[in-house]
Parts: C-alpha cells; sequence; structure tokens
C-alpha cells in the first residue's frame, strides 16, 4: 500500500482555476480515469481523471480553490507497484478531457427527470423568474455562480440575482438556471424529456456508460442544435485533377514518412472562400445584434477517436502550406485517438470541417459547433459520369454539405460559398492566387 499525492496535470496557459465540483471524498475507492474535480476557466471546463485505481485517503482541496498546474488535489491510497504508477500518473498528465467550449458537466441530462408540470398555484408560478432582457454585459456581482453559468444566464435572460442555488454553499448551477425555464434540468428551454421505459420488459438489455467523451460533448451537441437554426446547403466539386495532384505530393511524401490527404487541401480552399466570405468566419456577438468577424483562420477538424469525437483546431491555416498541413493533421488526430487532450487543443476555432470520407455516404447535416456559424461536411468522392457538353466522361466529384446559422447566413450567401469552395478544388492553381 502506498499513498501519492494526484495533481493537476497540464493544462495549457491557465493558472488559478477555480474548481466548481469535487467528485470524491474520503473513502470512496475510484477507478483509471474517474474524475476527481472539475475545473473551469472563463472559456472552458475540464475534469481531472484518476490515475489509477485506490482509495481517496484525503481531499486537499475544496470548490472554490484556486489551482495551477502541479497543484495536490487529493492523496490516494493504492496497491499498485511502482513502476505501474509512474506510467498510470504520466498517463493522466495528458489525459485531461477538455470539454467543448462552455460546456460542463452540469449540463448532463438528467436520468430520469419528470415531465415539466404547470404550475399548481401562485406560489409555485411566482418560483420562475420573469425572463426580461437584461443590461449587455451584466456581470450579476454577488452571486455565487461560475463564469459559464453566468454565461448561460446572460444567453436565456435570466436575473441569477432571482434565483436560489441548489451547490455547495448556495452556489447556482446550470441546472438550477435550466429549471428556472420550467423543463427541468437537462432539457432544452423548457422541453420536456422523453419518458422512461423499462426495456428489459421486451427482452435482454445491457447498459453500457456513454464515454468521457460522449458524456462531456453532448450537451454541446445538444444546446448548439437547440439553439441555432441550422441549415444545410450541398454541392459538389469535381476534384479530378486535385486527386491526381495529391496522389504525385503523397507518393513522394510516403518515402518521408508521411502522407498528404485531401483534407489539407479541403482547409486551404476553405480559407480561400473565407476571405471571400467573410460572414463565415464570424460569431453572433451575445447581444444578437452584431457581429464579430475573425481576421484569424483556426480550422476545427473533426477527428473519429475510439472514445468519440473530437475537434482539435489547426491554428493559422492561412500561413501554411499543403505539406506542412499534411503533417501536422497527422500528429493531432494521433494525439487525440491516444487521449492526450489539452484544453488549447480545442480552443479558438472559426470554421469546423467534418470529414467522413475514409468511410462512405452520400451527404449529411454537420452540426454547428457553436459559436462558429458555419461547418462543412464532406464525404467519400464518386466517380461519376459527367457530360462535357459532347459526352460523358468519368469524372471523381466530392459531395459537400455546408451547415450554417440561418440568423447570419441567407441561403443565396450559403449557396455562393458552396459554389466557391468547390471552384477552388475544380481547379488547384486557385490555391496561390
Amino acid at each position: 500500500m502506498s499513498v501519492i499525492d494526484v495533481k493537476v496535470p497540464d493544462i495549457g496557459d491557465y493558472k488559478d482555476v477555480p474548481i466548481i465540483e469535487v467528485h470524491v471524498k474520503p473513502g470512496d475507492r475510484i477507478n483509471p480515469e474517474d474524475p476527481i474535480v472539475t475545473l473551469e476557466s472563463d472559456k472552458a471546463a475540464m475534469e481531472v481523471p484518476a490515475p489509477q485505481a485506490g482509495e481517496i485517503a484525503e481531499v486537499l482541496v475544496k470548490v472554490g480553490d484556486k489551482v495551477s498546474e502541479g497543484s495536490a488535489l487529493v492523496r490516494l491510497a493504492s496497491e499498485g507497484g511502482a513502476k505501474d504508477r509512474e506510467k498510470e500518473t504520466a498517463s493522466a498528465t495528458t489525459a485531461v478531457e477538455a470539454e467543448k467550449p462552455e460546456a460542463t458537466a452540469a449540463d448532463t441530462p438528467a436520468r430520469t427527470p419528470a415531465p415539466a408540470e404547470k404550475p399548481t398555484s401562485e406560489s409555485e408560478a411566482a418560483g420562475a423568474p420573469e425572463r426580461v432582457a437584461l443590461p449587455l454585459g451584466v456581470d450579476f456581482g454577488g452571486v455565487h455562480a461560475s463564469p459559464s453559468v453566468r454565461r448561460l444566464a446572460r444567453e436565456l435572460d435570466i436575473d441569477l440575482r432571482t434565483l436560489k442555488g441548489s451547490g455547495e454553499k448556495g452556489r447556482i448551477t446550470k441546472d438550477d438556471v435550466k429549471r428556472s425555464l420550467g423543463g427541468g434540468a437537462g432539457t432544452g428551454a423548457g422541453i420536456p424529456e422523453i419518458p422512461p421505459q423499462d426495456f428489459a420488459k421486451y427482452g435482454p438489455i445491457e447498459t453500457q456508460p456513454l464515454t468521457r467523451l460522449r458524456r462531456l460533448g453532448g450537451p454541446h451537441l445538444h444546446r448548439a442544435w437547440l439553439n441555432i437554426p441550422h441549415v444545410t446547403h450541398t454541392d459538389e466539386a469535381d476534384i479530378t485533377d486535385l486527386e491526381a495532384y495529391r496522389k504525385s505530393l503523397d507518393d513522394a511524401a510516403k518515402e518521408k514518412g508521411y502522407r498528404v490527404t485531401l483534407l489539407s487541401f479541403i482547409m486551404k480552399a476553405c480559407v480561400v472562400a473565407l476571405k471571400e466570405f467573410p460572414t463565415f468566419n464570424a460569431s453572433l456577438a451575445p447581444d444578437k445584434e452584431n457581429l464579430i468577424l475573425k481576421r484569424y483562420y483556426h480550422l476545427g477538424i473533426a477527428v473519429d477517436t475510439p472514445d468519440g469525437l473530437v475537434v482539435p483546431v489547426i491554428r493559422d491555416v492561412d500561413r501554411k502550406g499543403i505539406v506542412e498541413l499534411s503533417q501536422e493533421l497527422g500528429v493531432v488526430s494521433q494525439k487525440m485517438r491516444d487521449g492526450k487532450i489539452a484544453p488549447t487543443d480545442i480552443q479558438g476555432g472559426t470554421f469546423s470541417i467534418s470529414s467522413l470520407g475514409g468511410i462512405g455516404g452520400t451527404g449529411f447535416t454537420p452540426i454547428i459547433n457553436a459559436p462558429e456559424v458555419a461547418i462543412l461536411g464532406v464525404v467519400r468522392a464518386q466517380m461519376r459520369p459527367k457530360w462535357d457538353g459532347d459526352a460523358f466522361e468519368p469524372r471523381l466529384m466530392l459531395p459537400l454539405s455546408l451547415s450554417y446559422d440561418h440568423r447570419v447566413i441567407d441561403g443565396a450567401e450559403a449557396a455562393r460559398f458552396a459554389r466557391r469552395l468547390a471552384v477552388i478544388l475544380e481547379d488547384v492553381r486557385q490555391l496561390v492566387l
């Protein structure tokens, strides 16, 4: 039996990050990857997982404490050998999973919430705060709530000063804000939950817990789908010539230990189109009356991992060439699949690409990665006959699915963006103009 201190691993440039949840207490038995605490900055939340199995001997922090990399969180009694402990501790240092921006564990839907009921008395009705337009930038001074809760309240026009917190020491949680809408925890703006069922009545079942990535990322996708009026526009690009050029580059790259992918060309093409259509490289301001145009091009690339979808951000795509992007994509994709996710890896994106080209399909509706306003979906290219005016000839056609926020972008603009993107991909010389 040995006792080790579990410390905050590398969390990027963040310092003095507040603890908003403590998930363990002395005497608890935990398994590897079980969450110990949840940290939250003004931009992201993250769980610190247990590096190995054992029993919590002592909790060294409490909710509200501020910690940085290397701060001790708990003392863990373990029977593992020294060699195993070194390996598992090193794994934990790189396994901190950041949630998608503004998503926290508190967003996780309740297991079996009761459908929202109509208030039966005036006193019950009075429990739901009146939703009024709040002053721009209101910070709810003196209210015990995390930055993400304050942000959510501002988005929903809920005055936190009218709510009673259910968290430790009266802290107001996201569930408290959601309950104030009348829909119960985990629902979307009052939308009732799907009634629970006893599936075992109909046959054998197995309950399998969601992976941590899906559990933490699910609320972010749910919120984006509920809050953004999604529209998906489809088009296709003739990439016959581009693919021939890509293969020539890829043949040379194989000898040097990397691959040149079609995705790197799509990223460069997106930057060209984004510069011509800056509305797609923007975010809607919190007041919903202004658009924040970004003069940098950080593209989120959806990566399929064994535990679920991760969207790392490739920065300054406009300043990198095809070869450099291909090499970086290979490194980043492997890092995500190994679970080595840091908060900074998934922050700051301006536009996202979700590619299913290695799997198949003919099109899909990708969910916008809020607070972005558009996302491009790509599936497998297919060889099809194309009429050239005199005869049909085989051409490699790449389907494109562009989802956009209809509050910011109208259909005609989306069609022009998608068509321009297709033209760029059809003529690789467009990338150097």
